[in-house]
């Protein structure tokens, strides 16, 4: 048995294909059929049911495949370990991001991280919240930046800011009128809402509850602009980070935003990355990058300063 093996077992088990697979990882078909069929026979066992259609792996081959991600992993890290070793700060970071934070927050964080890391290279992955907590598990992202509650005993947890929210309410719209709302303006109200499997639809749907509102029947947006411009259209009222209406996001027309008064109805943002990661101290250090954004971003009417 050797790591290659290892690997085109992961890769097979990832794309139920072998054609795909052997081309994932840089093989022929014939080869990487053959050299599972040489792994079943060194383990005794049978990994993967071979159908016409699509590839099936068995039950002690799904197993196998979880300890080989792990054995995978830990190569990784092993070579990770001696290139920070050699440059700390040099090298790829593969950093995951939810699509309702990454458009909004990179923009103010991206040139502090050019300026600190210059010889970082920075590969983005921007997908759903479960979408990248899966691939960091795997080992296939070094770190994600999400929205709290995450529970996950192997991962180490660093909070980076509160982002509140605001309210977006088209202008002929009664609350339009007034300067800032409580919650419970929000009471017997119906909130435009993102669909299934964003988090911002969880964030939501707790404010919701707190404050007595409901979601807008027969609609479901599949990003943040689409509720913008909802709202624009008069269409109904909805919940928008403060993030995502910071310069450089450029104002809509016809869209009153109002601020809650007290302590508002916020997102709680930060950076995960495995307990057992090599680059555990580097990504203690970068994380600091986002902690120390200006308070005034997080405000919807006060524009950041620039820096002295």
């Amino acid at each position: 048995m050797n790591l290659r093996d290892l690997q085109y077992l992961v890769a097979l088990a990832e794309y139920k294909h072998f054609g795909r697979a052997a081309e994932a990882t840089f093989v022929s078909q014939p080869t990487l059929s053959t050299q599972i069929m040489k792994l079943e026979d060194e383990l005794g066992v049978t990994l993967v049911e071979r159908t016409p259609r699509k590839v099936l792996l068995t039950e002690v081959g799904r197993e196998i495949v979880q300890r080989a991600c792990d054995v995978l992993n830990e190569v990784e890290q092993i070579r990770v370990i001696a290139r920070r070793t050699l440059d700390p700060e040099s090298g790829a970071l593969r950093l995951g991001i939810f699509p309702t934070l990454g458009p909004y927050l990179l923009p103010h964080v991206v040139p502090a991280i050019r300026d600190r890391y210059p010889r970082l290279e920075l590969l983005l992955v921007e997908e759903k919240t479960e979408v990248i907590l899966g691939q960091l598990r795997e080992g296939r992202l070094d770190a994600v930046i999400l929205a709290l509650p995450i529970h996950d005993q192997q991962l180490h947890i660093e909070k980076l800011f509160d982002e509140p929210f605001v309210l977006a309410v088209p202008e002929s719209n009664p609350l339009a009128r007034q300067k800032s709302i409580v919650l419970d303006d929000l009471t017997n109200q119906n909130l435009l809402l993102l669909e299934e499997g964003h988090c911002l639809r969880d964030q939501a749907l707790e404010v919701c509850q707190l404050a007595g509102a409901g979601e807008r029947s027969g609609f479901r947006a599949t990003s943040l602009e689409t509720l913008r411009q909802m709202v624009a259209a008069n269409v109904g009222i909805t919940l928008l980070p403060t993030l995502a209406v910071k310069p450089p996001v450029p104002q809509v027309d016809h869209v009153r935003l109002i601020e809650f008064r007290g302590r508002p109805p916020s997102r709680h943002i930060a950076m995960l990355w495995r307990k057992s990661s090599a680059m555990h101290h580097f990504l203690q250090s970068f994380a600091t990058l986002f902690q120390q954004l200006p308070e005034s971003l997080f405000d919807p009417y006060r524009q950041p300063q620039p820096p002295d």
